[in-house]
């Protein structure tokens, strides 16, 4: 078993040139799959994962299931990008056929999706928790029948006046908003780097 806050340490044994699925990550983003819900708020997990392949030299070449997949090594260990091709909410169908596939455990499944309750932008690692009303993570808890697992909740800010949570989340963000996005998602691409390389709780201490 991981020692606790050792999540993310740098597996024992990674064929510098092969891609070990007894030692590899799963890191998932969240989204809604198609173009019209490219740059809605629900989809941060998604820009997350995507900038994450662009910065490795990963492309989502690979289909597993209800998901893409882009399959490599970052700092040294292998990992497999997830982006689920089933809408948010049904998230933990795709995610937990790829975990049982590869025989990933939870605590090996990093899951990045968007927070209503954090401001603009701001980011918070955990090893564990519960949903907090976000029904994509309920999803994938149900699936991987377990709390435990680590997740990079990014802060997408509360819904003005009256709106609902629910329209709130599938719009766009505004043209004001998106420099403060984009600041978010490279820190949480260095997060998980420095997650893998250095531990969950250096990056903890360091993001969060």
């Amino acid at each position: 078993m991981t020692p606790p806050f050792q999540l993310f340490g740098r597996p024992k044994s990674v064929s510098p040139t092969g891609w070990n699925a007894q030692e590899a990550w799963l890191i998932v983003g969240l989204g809604n799959p198609g173009r019209k819900y490219a740059d809605n708020r629900h989809n941060v997990g998604f820009h997350v994962v995507d900038r994450l392949a662009a910065a490795t030299d990963m492309r989502f070449d690979e289909r597993r299931g209800r998901a893409r997949l882009a399959r490599g090594h970052i700092e040294g260990v292998s990992v497999a990008l997830v982006k689920p091709q089933t809408y948010v909410n049904l998230s933990g169908e795709a995610v937990g056929a790829v975990a049982r596939f590869f025989k990933v455990p939870p605590e090996r499944t990093l899951v990045i999706f968007d927070d209503l309750d954090l401001p603009l932008g701001t980011l918070r690692l955990r090893p564990k928790g519960g949903a907090g009303g976000h029904r994509g993570v309920a999803s994938v808890i149900a699936h991987l029948n377990t709390r435990d697992f680590p997740r990079l909740r990014i802060g997408i800010g509360r819904p003005p006046g009256r709106m609902p949570p629910e329209a709130y989340v599938l719009q766009d963000f505004r043209a004001d908003e998106k420099p403060i996005m984009e600041q978010a998602y490279q820190r949480a691409v260095e997060a998980i780097r420095v997650a893998l390389r250095d531990g969950f709780q250096i990056a903890m201490n360091q993001f969060n």
